[in-house]
């Protein structure tokens, strides 16, 4: 039987509080927690250098955000979670073969994410023992002795899933594809798979390339800036200079988001010493829509509608034109068929799904008429839905109408979330690969690579809970709590023969395990890298598609911790032999990974001599030199219909209406599943979060009080009983019948098979949800 050890508790957190939070983003909130993130790290005086040289030339890339950096020099280039991030892998504390001598995995399951990674960086690579329930020490190449016997034991290489989050550089992502296709397999779930692979896909079809059309620079030269279903002030803290810049300027920053996230508001500038000092602060949006949930295509469709009004009228009148024409003409496919479908749209749909007064939409329309140069913004508000890639597409069309992309100040710019999620793409993690990089690849290295399409994320814990996949993979992420269905997707890690994380920090990932199991400890953004030729850089590449050198600055913690190329070469060489490519000796000097890079990427040629370049180089973008990479050789306007009603069918079919509509998020303290404390600054909570934010109307309606526990229960049409327990009620400013809640918290609500139409994405910003009184009620003050 297992022993149970008490754990102690060494994670500092506060009594839980809920007081509404009235100061700006930033400001001196932002410089205590950037000093209670360095002191917490139990390595302060090293961690001083290691914040001087994130984002600079010549130091590392930000291990947080995708947001590009600014073209401008200075000390200081981090943000308030950067730094948050930073200070988080560059801890002192270890999670060593003593840890784990001291704690079974059944005792580690009982503990908080926060708890698990703040114990510490991972030092030593480790092995499951099932007699004792304890990850016991295993040497380097036993570890990848049995991974390669698991792996050539298989009777087809399908039944594999090779996950990689976007933590991971281009170097270790284009090795990673490299061995997986040379293993025979295109699975590659990856991160991309929940958060921004509708992007891709909708961009993808209508302008030819599934990436955005802007850079840095366009935000200096845009007179509006659309922010549609984001949240920048935690999520990507940078954007909020050139947000308050646009407004200041006089450029038009038009917010829409179902809640008043407080740096869409207004931010006080930390390095800006008049604001500190006097405690001012600036505006971040000269207007704010609060749509409801999955209404965006919605609001959408309503201004292009009111633009058509607009246009007939200015042509009826000889006026000037609202469409740009010429645009239309030299570039657009389909523009007569999907005006035709605006037409269609009844103001009564548009109004009733918006969740928006027409009064609204119009105002929100003209703002979009009056602009000569606009960039569209979003985020995941917008790519978690069932109807995400019609919505995109939505963006671009009206986009298209008046010729806002390819010129300068204007386009298309879907914010990414991790640090080199979307590089991970350009260099092949795609589970349905394009023709072209899979010829490049076998005519560099000589081998048949598989044209099969792989599994995405979701088709991957499908393809484990019935038996078709039985090794896991992870390079990076903490799969176990960023996807859907947590108890099934757990289900689906303990069926697998064989699971690995390559991994900086203790996640329950590593505690849902399979049959056998490792943790591979490997080195992160700050620690200094070297191999046999010397010490090394990688690449990232971030929203703008700007792809620069990130150098580790801090010496690890122990000698067993190894890059992630090297792990992957590890695992390669023992499975494949030298096949196709020598992987120690591409290891010991990544100039070599990047002539391959170079030899069969498209926009790498000379990449290793690009790199020198400081800021690195701009790897361009088709669709914004209005070339059109689609079947029609045009930019594409897509015809698609507003949903019927956003409430899906298998919803219906449980019978029951939902008590509202939920969308889990990020808390303050948060970067995707990582925990870096139990507070939400903006949103006034402390010390907790099992919250459930909701108006206060509903909640008296539904028959509760604020402060009140309850269990959150998620509709849906099937077996499953998806509950989480003891959420506090929290009063909020939401409009009526919405709720919102944390993730991973609230991710065993969302089921398995509620996914975006074309992407595949979980709809995690569109639950429903019915609450019941909770066993033990408490409240908080």
């Amino acid at each position: 039987m297992t022993s149970y050890q008490p754990l102690p508790d060494n994670a500092p957190a506060s009594p839980p509080r809920y007081k509404p939070y009235h100061g700006p983003a930033g400001g001196w909130g932002a410089l205590r927690s950037v000093a209670k993130a360095w002191v917490g790290s139990d390595n302060a005086l090293k961690n001083i250098r290691a914040l001087l040289k994130t984002n600079q030339n010549g130091g590392f890339d930000c291990p947080g955000c995708a947001w590009g950096d600014s073209p401008e020099s200075g000390m200081v280039k981090f943000c308030e979670n950067g730094a948050k991030a930073v200070n988080w892998e560059a801890t002192k504390r270890r999670v060593d073969a003593a840890f784990f001598a001291r704690y079974s995995v059944t005792s580690l399951l009982q503990q908080s994410d926060y708890w698990l990674e703040y114990q510490g960086r991972l030092t030593e690579p480790m092995v499951y023992d099932a007699p004792s329930d304890r990850y016991l020490p295993i040497s380097w190449d036993a570890a990848f002795a049995l991974i390669a016997r698991e792996l050539n034991k298989l009777t087809n290489p399908d039944q594999a899933e090779f996950y990689t989050s976007g933590r991971a550089s281009n170097e270790a992502a284009y090795l990673y594809q490299l061995f997986v296709r040379a293993y025979g397999t295109n699975n590659f779930p990856d991160c991309s798979n929940m958060c921004h692979e509708a992007s891709g896909v909708a961009l993808g079809q209508s302008v030819g390339v599934g990436k955005g059309t802007v850079t840095f620079d366009d935000f200096e030269h845009a007179d509006s800036i659309f922010v549609w279903g984001q949240n920048p002030g935690t999520n990507h803290p940078r954007m909020l200079d050139p947000l308050r810049d646009a407004v200041k300027r006089g450029a038009q920053v038009v917010c829409i988001n179902p809640l008043k996230e407080r740096g869409l508001e207004r931010f006080q500038h930390p390095q800006n010493p008049l604001e500190m000092l006097t405690n001012s602060d600036r505006p971040t949006n000269t207007a704010f829509f609060r749509p409801a949930l999955g209404g965006d295509m919605a609001m959408l469709r309503g201004m292009a509608k009111f633009a058509l009004q607009w246009e007939r009228e200015a042509q009826a009148n000889g006026e000037p034109a609202v469409f740009d024409h010429a645009f239309i003409a030299e570039h657009g496919h389909g523009v007569d068929e999907y005006l035709a479908v605006v037409d269609a749209t009844p103001w009564s749909h548009i109004q009733a799904q918006s969740g928006l007064t027409l009064a609204d939409i119009e105002l929100a329309a003209r703002m979009y008429c009056r602009g000569k140069r606009v960039i569209m913004c979003w985020a995941m508000g917008i790519t978690q839905h069932r109807h995400s890639v019609p919505t995109i597409q939505e963006i671009v069309n009206l986009q298209m109408l008046r010729g806002n992309i390819g010129v300068p100040g204007a386009g298309l710019c879907p914010v990414r979330g991790h640090s080199n999620v979307q590089g991970d793409r350009t260099m092949g993690i795609n589970e349905r690969p394009p023709e072209a990089l899979l010829d490049a690849i076998e005519k560099r290295f000589g081998f048949p690579v598989p044209r099969r399409n792989g599994h995405n994320t979701v088709e991957a814990i499908h393809a484990m809970l019935d038996g078709r996949a039985k090794v896991f993979i992870g390079l990076g992420g903490n799969f176990a709590q960023a996807t859907p269905d947590t108890e099934r997707t757990a289900q689906a890690l303990r069926n697998c023969e064989l699971t690995v994380h390559i991994s900086t920090k203790l996640n329950r990932s590593h505690l849902v395990h399979g049959k056998q199991a490792l943790i591979l400890p490997c080195l992160g953004r700050t620690d200094i890298d070297l191999q046999a030729d010397g010490p090394q850089a990688v690449t990232v590449e971030d929203s703008f598609s700007m792809v620069h050198a990130s150098n580790g600055q801090l010496k690890p913690l122990s000698t067993q911790m190894r890059s992630e190329p090297a792990v992957i070469a590890g695992i390669a060489a023992a499975t494949l032999g030298k096949q196709p490519v020598d992987w120690h000796w591409l290891v010991a000097d990544y100039d070599r990974i990047r002539d391959l890079i170079g030899d069969t990427i498209a926009g790498f040629s000379g990449f290793n001599q690009r790199l020198r370049n400081p800021g690195g180089f701009y790897l361009g973008n088709s669709a914004a030199s209005r070339e059109w990479a689609t079947s029609t050789g045009r930019a594409n306007f897509k015809a698609n219909l507003l949903p019927d009603t956003l409430l899906d069918e298998r919803v219906r079919a449980s019978g029951q209406l939902p008590d509202l509509i939920m969308q889990s998020m990020r808390s303050h303290d948060q970067y995707n599943t990582t925990i870096y404390g139990l507070d939400d600054r903006y949103r006034g909570v402390r010390g907790q979060r099992e919250v459930l934010f909701a108006n206060e109307a509903d909640i008296i309606r539904l028959g509760f009080q604020p402060g009140q526990k309850v269990d959150i229960v998620s509709l849906w049409g099937d077996e499953h009983v998806r509950r989480v327990q003891g959420f506090t009620l929290l009063a909020f400013d939401i409009p009526a019948g919405q709720a919102a809640a944390y993730y991973p918290e609230v991710n065993p609500l969302v089921p398995l098979e509620s996914i975006g139409v074309g992407s595949h994405t979980p709809t995690s910003k569109f639950i429903a949800i019915k609450l019941e009184r909770a066993r033990e009620d408490g409240r908080i003050l």
